[in-house]
């Protein structure tokens, strides 16, 4: 572990740990021998002189199924940090109630363009769309980011919500409370509500997206029909083991709280957990590990089948989001138009591409941009696509490949923000690529 050094400017790298495989299961790990108490919680004193420290993710009285917590062992309790005071942020919106008005348009975006000045994850987030109010705990936010810094001498934790954080190029690693996350494009990471991390950015730049989840902690959807197999397996989602830093200096701790930003000194790096125990920690899981499934017969399924995440909301069957990606898979449904079908519905969705070609769009549609499909918008392939679908032969399998496509989907109007509505980056012609759609009527050819 890095020593004790009374200099930030000579601190150590956290190193890269291994993980612990399971999906939030009740995990335990130490970076000293003996850190952690056993047979009990919070000891009289804890060995080598730690604090113990309880951090809750949800009501103290939750079912047990649902209750999420974890211990922390660590060399100063969270609570050794100066006042906070307010910081100035004009980029992020935590109540969408203050928003303009949500127009029905179809909305799309190119990727946001790499900062010509040194701009951290902190600095860099930029809230696009979103619905509901951080201060209600219902609802999210949908963020991007185009970072080219990593966060010196400086950490943040979001008080407001978990952090789904979705790569699109360059990789992250999350050097959090309880351990490191490294993670690339293909892969994603979630931070719990309140933890300390800090973003270091081994390819020098990074792009991509974050949901800020308001609402219920995300979790795996039941697979009902499925069976007790199938889309993400609980045992490929990975947790960081514990790993810890003992140094002092000159550091800031960012918080999130109430849809604001807020800054506060601290003589010490927060990553000091030498051990916890629990079920409340941040993970990660690779995208290209998701078991698809599909028809093998006739007709396109309805997308819930690609479901990672889902965060409940109090309607049983209607989440407050859903997490979907469109990873590679086969299509061998015979006599069917195999790309997703011309559709409105009830949900609103918001699409990213991390990587390759999305089958529903030949063009415009571009790794690190972003559209929005609101409730009853309608939208489906375009032209180009709905021409070269008719007329492939569906007799023979089909591979999607090369491509990884994400939606945030929320029972509720996701409505964006006015850097959204007034960004450059804005496709002003995004509703043309429907326009080429031909009439094929022919009222005397069946």
């Amino acid at each position: 572990m890095p020593k004790k050094t009374s200099a930030a400017s000579t601190r150590k790298e956290l190193p890269a740990g291994a993980y612990l495989s399971g999906f939030c299961n009740e995990h335990a790990t130490e970076a000293l021998p003996g850190a952690l108490p056993v047979g009990r919680n919070s000891p009289q004193r804890v060995a080598y002189g730690l604090y113990a420290e309880q951090l809750s993710g949800t009501a103290f009285t939750a079912p047990r199924g649902s209750n999420r917590r974890s211990w922390l062992y660590r060399i100063r309790p969270a609570a050794v940090h100066a006042a906070f005071a307010p910081l100035a942020n004009k980029r992020l919106v935590a109540d969408f109630g203050t928003v303009p008005p949500t127009p029905p348009t179809r909305l799309r975006w190119d990727p946001l363009p790499m900062p010509k000045r040194s701009v951290d994850f902190v600095d860099g987030l930029v809230t696009m769309a979103g619905n509901g109010s951080a201060m209600q705990m219902t609802g999210c936010a949908i963020h991007l980011y185009a970072i080219n810094a990593p966060m010196r001498n400086r950490f943040f934790n979001d008080a407001d919500g978990e952090l789904l954080i979705v790569p699109q190029q360059g990789r992250l690693r999350l050097a959090t409370e309880l351990g490191v996350v490294d993670v690339e494009p293909q892969e994603i990471a979630v931070i719990p509500r309140g933890v300390r991390f800090r973003v270091e950015l081994p390819d020098g730049s990074a792009r991509g997206y974050v949901c800020e989840n308001f609402g219920a902690q995300f979790q795996l959807p039941d697979l009902g029909p499925i069976g007790s197999n199938g889309l993400a397996l609980s045992r490929d989602f990975l947790t960081p083991c514990a790993a810890y830093e003992d140094i002092e200096g000159d550091f800031e701790l960012v918080s999130k709280f109430g849809g604001g930003l807020w800054r506060a000194a601290m003589n010490h790096s927060p990553l000091d957990v030498v051990a916890w125990h629990g079920n409340y920690a941040p993970y990660k899981y690779d995208l290209r590990r998701f078991n698809a499934m599909g028809s093998v017969s006739y007709d396109h399924p309805d997308p819930s089948i690609y479901l990672v995440l889902q965060s409940r909301s109090d309607t049983p069957g209607v989440d407050n989001i859903d997490f979907a990606i469109f990873p590679p898979r086969w299509l061998v449904a015979e006599g069917t138009f195999r790309p997703p079908w011309f559709h409105r519905n009830v949900a609103s969705e918001f699409m990213g591409l991390v990587h390759g070609l999305y089958d529903a769009k030949a063009e415009g549609f571009v790794p690190g941009g972003a559209s929005l499909h609101n409730c009853m918008s309608a939208h489906g392939p375009d032209a180009e696509t709905f021409e070269k679908a008719s007329r492939t032969d569906v007799s023979k399998p089909q591979k999607v490949q090369d491509t990884m496509a994400i939606m945030f989907e929320t029972r509720t109007v996701i409505r964006p923000t006015r850097f959204a509505l007034e960004s450059p980056q804005l496709q002003a012609d995004y509703y043309k690529c429907w326009q080429g759609l031909a009439r094929h009527f022919d009222a005397k050819r069946p």
